[in-house]
């Protein structure tokens, strides 16, 4: 077991784990990588001609094994909690659809329902405090330290070692306006740059969240340095149980695939504390949000596709995981030249 977890977890302050985290991550397994690339060679097509699901394949395989013919027990975890900025008028929805919407996901109702019907996965819905938004990060800290320090073990003991594939969702009325603060806090520019229409807000809105953002900026700037007080002091429950999940992931050597623009500016944080703590993420989709595709890009992270999704909950992330299950599939399950007595060109 990696060194980190052999502690207890919880009672730790999670800056402090993830900085010690850096000196024990576990990496890909290069035996496994070395035996899925030849593996690869010797399978009955040309070389290259899956095109990418080979090097997905080969990716896989560093985490969970070369032998593998498919993924068959995948975790979605969805993360909920409430944005007190979400009252500043940022979002076209009230606060309360965030609770009415755990409850559509528990009743099977929603979109990523669906979808998880499609997968041999199980759908876990994690409520965070909803009764108790987070405060309105122009005025102060969105968490105390404690408060975020629940979140993220939440996010980070809701994923054990029997899953091989976790997909990390969230559910928040106004967190597209966390997703832009922390990009733009991360990233630079202004928040024109990085806010988009979210749910289906109005021009008027749009313009109202930007200087929203600008004053969270403006308001913590001196804490702006470090990714994990820019995730507290801007973020919310749930993107914080989030970063906690795909932590998780990493020391336990599962690959996470991420949904849209709010998961991935969550991953961001990580990101900019240190590129290893990603090794083990692959991009589902750009979404429609306007800024996802310039995160992706600073986060050199290439996405499986482009459906022009914005819905959040996991579900673009839900649908790539055909794509993945289909190049472990095709690297698993195809025959080599010599088994398949089929010759190989000379």
């Amino acid at each position: 077991m990696n060194k980190v977890l052999s502690n207890k977890q919880n009672d730790r302050d999670p800056f402090e784990l993830v900085q010690e985290s850096l000196q024990y991550l576990p990496q890909p397994n290069s035996e496994h990588i070395n035996e899925a690339t030849t593996r690869n060679r010797e399978l009955t097509k040309p070389l290259g001609s899956l095109g990418r699901l080979e090097d997905l394949a080969i990716w896989y395989a560093g985490w969970q094994g070369a032998r593998k013919r498919d993924i068959d027990s995948i975790l979605i975890a969805i993360f909920a909690g409430n944005h007190g900025v979400a009252r500043s008028g940022v979002s076209a929805f009230p606060i309360e659809v965030t609770h009415q919407m755990v409850g559509n996901f528990q009743q099977g109702g929603a979109a990523i329902n669906q979808l998880a019907s499609l997968l041999p996965s199980t759908l876990k819905v994690v409520p965070i405090d909803l009764d108790v938004p987070t405060r309105d990060f122009t005025e102060e800290e969105a968490m105390s330290r404690e408060e975020f320090s629940e979140a993220f073990y939440l996010g980070f003991e809701a994923i054990d070692e029997r899953h091989d594939l976790v997909i990390p969702g969230e559910m928040g009325i106004g967190n597209t306006t966390s997703a832009a603060a922390i990009a733009t806090a991360l990233f630079g520019g202004d928040a024109k740059d990085w806010a988009g229409k979210g749910t289906g807000i109005d021009d008027h809105q749009l313009g109202l969240k930007i200087e929203v953002i600008n004053k969270g900026l403006k308001r913590h700037g001196e804490r702006l340095d470090s990714p994990l007080e820019v995730l507290r002091c801007m973020g919310g429950r749930e993107l914080v149980a989030l970063a906690g999940a795909i932590f998780s992931a990493r020391l336990k050597s599962i690959p996470v695939i991420l949904d849209g623009y709010i998961c991935t500016s969550v991953a961001a944080v990580l990101f900019k504390i240190d590129q290893e703590l990603l090794a083990h993420v692959v991009a589902g989709h750009q979404s429609a949000e306007q800024a996802h595709a310039q995160l992706l890009k600073e986060m050199n992270l290439r996405p499986l596709l482009n459906l022009d999704m914005r819905l959040g909950e996991a579900s673009g992330a839900g649908v790539a995981a055909h794509i993945l299950r289909a190049a472990v599939r095709c690297h698993g399950g195809m025959a080599t030249f010599s088994e398949a007595m089929v010759a190989n060109k000379s």
